[in-house]
């Protein structure tokens, strides 16, 4: 296929939209995190009870990416995208506004239906647009802000809080979003795909009320105070939804996700280890960040200088996971791997103010590293044995996974603090609350290095193909 200059500087200008679409997003998933003090005292909430700024965004997202490939091959690639850009900077935009919990809580949900849909759909047009040979190139190109968004976003929600005001931490997205939808129009080509099925509609609103039902379930007795037998019943109501997805999934001609999939051993053992180790580790990004500002007196900038090491370390061990699987295969590795994140994630137990800053950046560095190869061994563990056939279903149902686990491991964080809180009766002096800090990290770290046990499932055999590719770190 020949490429002329003009169709040439189309393309490019277009993988520059996608780019920052998915910059945007990733961006948005750890930019809040230090602003989250800031952000409770201006609306005169607990800096502890914040976690539904970061569940309302992850669980969103997670319920909407299913339906984000349909939808972009229903109606077009550009329309798609260019709406998602809307809902992202609309969100953004009342998110600033809000003057209450449960409003910035709404604006974030708006917030994260177009960010479930920027990367997929990005994706998806750039894999209909460029000429085969210029695949890779391409995705490779579109996955570089991926890592650049939560290495920055941090420190950048910190300076933008302290330089200005924690609202700018979202009007940073009305500018970029405004040249995006506009270029988006411009460059990006509608394409849709002909002779199109039904949409399992069953089928995604059974997953979605069972993602529903379970986040509420764990931050039920915390942030929301729900009585023990409402949360009780939204546990049954969320294993009754997944039961009746399997019994729909086994008789409807095109489920969503075809239960054919967990036929793959690979693939089974690598979503359930993806599950529930990120459970435990994926509310470090809304733990340290808080534990920092609200029991150690760190500024917003400073908490968000203090996550730098856990992502350099993380970008420089990502070639170290690639040898040790290719070395002693994925099951040593994830099993001894999932262990030492468990154990790295206990001994943030250790931060007090007596703790010298030194050994608190080498703590964040390996726990950077242990977690950056756990990440890239449990996403190509799930990945690599789904052949064409089921990449694009497996692919979709991985990341709603991750965006699932995302919200669950805050939602469950954020439930242990409050519990461990309550219980030291601390209500009111929130410096005091170190304790309840460092029972939490222990008990997130056992849920973590328990997770290990999943992966024992894996065979001892089990190694790299040659066609395995690097997924996103999510």
């Amino acid at each position: 296929m020949t490429v002329t200059r003009e169709q040439d500087r189309s393309l490019t200008i277009m993988l520059w939209v996608v780019a920052v679409g998915f910059f945007m997003q990733t961006l948005d998933s750890t930019i809040v995190n230090t602003a989250l003090p800031p952000i409770a005292q201006s609306l005169g909430e607990s800096p502890l009870r914040m976690q539904s700024v970061i569940i309302g965004y992850s669980l969103t997202m997670a319920v909407v990416i299913p339906a984000s490939g349909w939808l972009a091959d229903r109606f077009g690639t550009r329309r798609i995208f260019q709406s998602a850009i809307i809902l992202f900077v609309l969100g953004s935009i009342f998110c600033a506004m809000a003057n209450r919990l449960d409003a910035l809580v709404a604006a974030r949900v708006v917030q994260g239906v177009g960010g479930a849909m920027l990367l997929p759909v990005g994706r998806l047009a750039v894999l209909r647009t460029f000429p085969q040979d210029r695949y890779l190139q391409a995705l490779s190109f579109v996955a570089i802000p991926g890592m650049i968004g939560p290495l920055i976003g941090p420190t950048l929600g910190g300076w933008l809080t302290e330089t200005f005001s924690w609202h700018w931490v979202f009007l940073i997205n009305v500018p970029v979003g405004v040249i995006g939808g506009i270029a988006t129009i411009v460059y990006m080509p509608n394409s849709k795909q002909s002779g199109m099925g039904r949409f399992d509609m069953s089928g995604y609103v059974l997953l979605a009320l069972f993602m529903v039902a379970i986040s509420f379930s764990l931050d039920g007795l915390a942030e929301l105070g729900f009585e023990h037998a409402t949360v009780l019943m939204l546990l049954i109501g969320a294993l009754a939804a997944l039961t009746a997805y399997g019994l729909h999934a086994t008789r409807h001609p095109e489920p969503l996700f075809s239960l054919n999939l967990f036929k793959i051993h690979t693939f089974s053992v690598g979503l359930l280890g993806n599950l529930f180790a990120r459970i435990g580790n994926g509310g470090m990004p809304f733990l340290i960040p808080l534990v920092l500002q609200v029991c150690l007196g760190y500024t917003p900038i400073e908490a968000g200088l203090m996550m730098l090491p856990i992502t350099f370390a993380g970008m420089l061990s990502k070639r170290l996971a690639t040898r040790l699987i290719e070395r002693y295969g994925y099951r040593r590795v994830l099993v001894t791997n999932t262990f030492l994140v468990g154990v790295a994630i206990a001994s943030f137990a250790a931060i007090s103010p007596a703790l010298p800053i030194w050994l608190m950046l080498i703590q964040l560095a390996l726990f950077g590293a242990v977690n950056s190869i756990q990440f890239t061994g449990m996403n190509t563990v799930t990945l690599k044995d789904l052949g064409r056939g089921g990449a694009s279903s497996g692919n979709s149902l991985l990341s709603m996974v991750q965006m699932l686990s995302m919200s669950l491991a805050v939602t469950s964080a954020g439930a242990l603090l409050q519990t461990f809180r309550a219980h030291m009766g601390r209500e009111v002096d929130y410096a005091n609350a170190l304790p309840a800090f460092h029972l939490t990290f222990i008990c997130v770290g056992i849920i973590t290095s328990a997770s290990a046990w999943i992966f024992m499932q894996l065979s001892a055999d089990s190694t790299p193909s040659a066609e395995v590719t690097q997924a996103d770190e999510m």
